[in-house]
């Protein structure tokens, strides 16, 4: 009987999950651009998910998810290396 209930409420909160992600205003990402993007995300983000360290692997799976973001919103933050120019 509470096995039944586990699936039944493991069910209904994928099917929450699905109807969120499956929404039709949402874009959908091709395999090889999520590819591409992944690769072009900093390498220690990389090799970072594979850390024992929880909060390394943590900081790596934020970094992974903001690359994702930041290049299909086709936003990135400015280069703090870059040089200021005079106003």
């Amino acid at each position: 009987m509470l096995a039944d209930l586990t699936i039944t409420v493991r069910r209904k909160h994928l099917a929450t999950k699905f109807s969120i992600c499956s929404h039709a205003g949402m874009e959908r990402i091709e395999r090889q651009e999520l590819s591409a993007i992944l690769l072009a995300a900093p390498g220690w983000a990389r090799v970072g998910l594979t850390m024992p360290d929880e909060r390394m692997r943590e900081r790596a799976a934020d970094t992974l998810a903001a690359a994702i973001i930041e290049k299909l919103e086709g936003s990135s933050p400015p280069d703090i290396n870059q040089l200021r120019l005079p106003l």
